[in-house]
Order: C-alpha cells, then structure tokens, then sequence
C-alpha cells in the first residue's frame, strides 16, 4: 500500500482537472501534503478521478468553467469541505476549432475566450474574496506557448492564452502582496486534449524538441507545485515556459 504524505494544512483548487494536465497538478499537489478539490465537466470521469487521486483528501464539482454558478459552487464546496482554498490553479480550457484565423467563426472565437479566460478571471475574484485577500496564497494559470508565439491553425486559442498571460500580470499587481499570481507556458504536452497535435506522427513532432520528447502531465504539475511553494515565494507575475527547448528553435539562422 502507498503511505501517503502527512497533511500540509493548505488546499487547492484544481479546475479542469479530471485528466490531463489539471490531473497531473493535482498528483503533484496531494504527494506534498495538500487536499485538493478538482472540477470538470463530466461527472462519471469527474468521480473516477477523485477514486483515483484519493477520495479522503479529493473531492470534485462537476460543471463547466465558464459557469458563473458553477465557480460560485466550487469555490464554496471547497470552502465547506476544507475550511480554506490556499491555491487556485487555472487548468480549465477548450480549442474547438482547428483552421486558419482568417475563416474563425465569432461566435467559436468567443466560446475559447469565455472558457479560457473569462473563467480564470471569475475562479480568481471568487477565491480571492472566500479566503486569499485575507490570508494569502497563489493563483498558477494555465497558459501557453501558443500564447507567447504564432500557434498556426489554433490561433484563437493562441490569442486566449495570450490573454492568460496578461491576466496573469493584471492579478498579480492587484492581488500583492497577499497573492503571487503566475502562469505556465507548456508546449504540447501529451494528453488527449492536445492529441490532435502529434498522433500519428509523434517522431516527427518531437524531432523539433532539443530535450527529446513532448511533455508530460507531471511536467506541469511539478511547476505548479513550485509556484505554490514556499520556494517562490518571492516570484510573481512571471510566465514559466515549460517547452522541451522547442523555443532555441525559434531564432533566425
């Protein structure tokens, strides 16, 4: 059996975290002591991940992120099952679309925004008033290469997550000194949600990577973990790009 790690007394709030990268916060996050509460739109996975993760020190609020009631009930949840939400990690995030820029729907331009970002914002304001304005704490959103960079073909994405990293700055000047506020800039990470990005051609995908390989959910999650930690505590408003060195390649020459 695995002994797990003595509590740490801090709590997280993982969104989008019934697989992928949200999931690989959330191992990171509960090996080093913390109880966390993850969400995600589908609630048969939802519970499959809070099993998995562990459900003494889990618990899940289904719903969608863009969901002003769902992020009220989430924040609250947390709240009445932990007493406290030290951290906020912003993981929750959608790119419908797959195509030039030049042809985007509107309407699916604004489903990525309200998702992607909206979202981030509601999550941040809702844990900053429960618990962080009056004892502290740190927000790690989830942003983007694409954010950084020209992403072809998921260029609303790219735009939202370029966003992200603006939030970020944004909550991080208004939210000192009591919360550090930064983000994370992953390159493709191998998850379903970024699947169609390399299958069926992930030698040729990770050929441009200097390190060898695509990312890993527990990539992300040991970042997450830093930025959370004590061992950042003097780190805030910053973008970490966590990338393989696929970024070398973007010089001229």
């Amino acid at each position: 059996m695995t002994t797990l790690p003595e509590l740490s007394g801090k709590v997280a709030l993982i969104t989008g975290a019934s697989r992928g990268i949200g999931y690989g916060v959330a191992e990171a996050l509960i090996a080093r002591g913390d109880r966390v509460c993850i969400t995600g739109r589908n609630e048969d996975s939802l519970k499959e991940a809070v099993e998995a993760l562990g459900a003494d020190r889990v618990i899940g609020v289904a719903g969608k992120a863009h969901d002003e009631a769902h992020q009220a009930v989430a924040v609250e949840r947390t709240m009445e099952a932990f007493g406290r939400v030290d951290y906020l990690v912003n993981n929750a995030g959608t790119n419908p679309v797959f195509g030039p820029i030049a042809d985007l729907d509107l309407n699916v331009a604004r489903k990525v925004f309200e998702t992607n970002v909206v979202s981030a914002l509601g999550f941040a304001q809702r844990t900053w008033h429960a618990w962080q304005k009056d004892n502290g704490g740190a927000i790690v959103n989830i942003a983007s290469l694409a954010g950084i960079s020209a992403s072809p073909f998921i260029g609303a994405y790219g735009m939202s997550k370029a966003a992200m990293v603006n939030l970020t700055l944004q909550l991080a000047h208004e939210f000192a000194p009591k919360v550090r506020v930064n983000s994370i800039a992953p390159a493709v990470v191998k998850t379903k949600f970024a699947q169609a990005l390399y299958e069926g051609r992930e030698e040729e995908v990770i050929a441009a990577y200097p390190l060898g390989r695509l990312g890993v959910p527990s990539d992300i999650g040991g970042a997450a973990a830093f930025l959370t930690s004590q061992q950042s505590d003097w780190i805030t408003g910053q973008t970490l790009v966590i990338d393989g060195g696929i970024f070398l390649n973007a010089g001229v020459g």
